[in-house]
């Protein structure tokens, strides 16, 4: 017996990769329904190669007799209408920044604290984390397991994807128009500075110590999913690149780690693909990892300057496993250890 499932947020590039990646997996439900906002209903969207679901309107939905309900339309959306769901007895996989600090909710990452799963029942809701984050803890995971990770300084260069479609519009139109003379400004809307041929140092809105959201969701994020006790400064960086984030990672250990070792160990490890030849093209960048599930590693070597260190390269698909993938397989944990349904 399969399970009914509502996607939130479906006509995004967030929910369209959902549908698409449960469709990819085989994923258990009977019934799948694409839910979105007034002005997308009637609107057909592709579930897998022969199937189109109509889109519904989420505002007159009724969510009774709905099991899971993976969540993907923005944070004050997610807030309205992700405990509406719950309370109708739906267990909601939120993939917006809103409950990811709730001390209630779980933050979860299946390859690194599955466990966690389980406090769904206090709320009805599970949290997905930030992209950036997902990416880093599924690396940093085994290590911090075999050596006791101190201390984490990460400088991540991310997509223009991970501000929605309209991002990716002003990346391409800015750049079509760098060609044929037009000013950046003429296509300005979601960035601070022009995204074309440029980098800015700005992901989201400015705190008072002067670091930005998406820096601290790292920081506070990988504390609450992987240790509390790790130290972690971040530094975000958005980069004319229209999907896959990747991230200069530096780690101190409290016990030694070759990099011999480290490479053993990160291959063993579930999500994680290492590529590290020290030639040209032994690494992997954003363009050949979109599309793909894993968490990709290279460039491991050594830092020489702390007693324990070692540098990383991680890259991976936003939009899969820093999004879609990620409440995927959150959601076929959450059923095969806690939904089993009757045959």
């Amino acid at each position: 017996m399969g399970y009914k499932v509502a996607v939130v947020g479906a006509t995004g590039n967030v929910g369209r990769e959902l549908l698409k990646t449960m469709e990819e997996r085989d994923f258990p439900a009977d019934e799948v329904v694409a839910l979105a906002s007034s002005r997308s209903v009637g609107y057909e969207i592709s579930y897998g190669e022969d199937r189109e679901l109509k889109v519904q309107d989420l505002e007159t939905f009724d969510f009774t007799g709905t099991d899971i309900v993976l969540s993907s339309p923005g944070a004050k959306v997610s807030a309205q209408y992700s405990p509406i769901a719950a309370k109708a007895g739906a267990v909601v996989i939120d993939n917006t920044s809103h409950f990811r600090m709730e001390p209630d909710v779980p933050l979860v990452v299946p390859e690194v604290n599955p466990e966690a799963i389980a406090g769904y029942a206090k709320r009805g809701i599970i949290a997905n984390p930030n992209c950036s984050t997902i990416q880093m803890v599924v690396a940093l995971k085994p290590l911090h397991e075999v050596a006791g990770i101190k201390r984490v300084v990460v400088s991540s260069y991310q997509s223009v994807s991970g501000g929605g479609k309209s991002a990716m519009d002003e990346l391409f139109n800015q750049t079509r128009g760098i060609y044929v003379n037009e000013p950046f400004s003429k296509h300005q809307e979601n960035f601070t500075k022009q995204i074309a041929f440029n980098v800015i140092p700005h992901i989201d809105s400015f705190m008072e110590d002067g670091s930005t959201k998406e820096e601290w969701k790292m920081v506070v994020e990988t504390k609450k999913i992987l240790d509390g006790d790790i130290d972690v400064t971040a530094t975000c960086v958005r980069v004319p690149v229209f999907i896959g984030h990747a991230e200069a990672i530096n780690l101190e250990f409290e016990n030694p780690l070759s990099v011999e070792q480290a490479r053993g160990v990160l291959k063993s490890a579930p999500g994680i693909t290492v590529v590290d030849h020290r030639a040209d093209e032994g690494y992997v960048t954003p363009a050949e990892c979109a599309g793909e599930d894993a968490v990709f590693v290279s460039r491991i070597r050594r830092d020489p300057t702390v007693k324990n260190g070692l540098n990383l390269w991680v890259v991976s698909d936003n939009l899969r496993k820093g999004a879609a993938l990620n409440t995927v397989q959150i959601a076929e944990e959450l059923i095969r250890s806690h939904l089993k349904k009757a045959a």
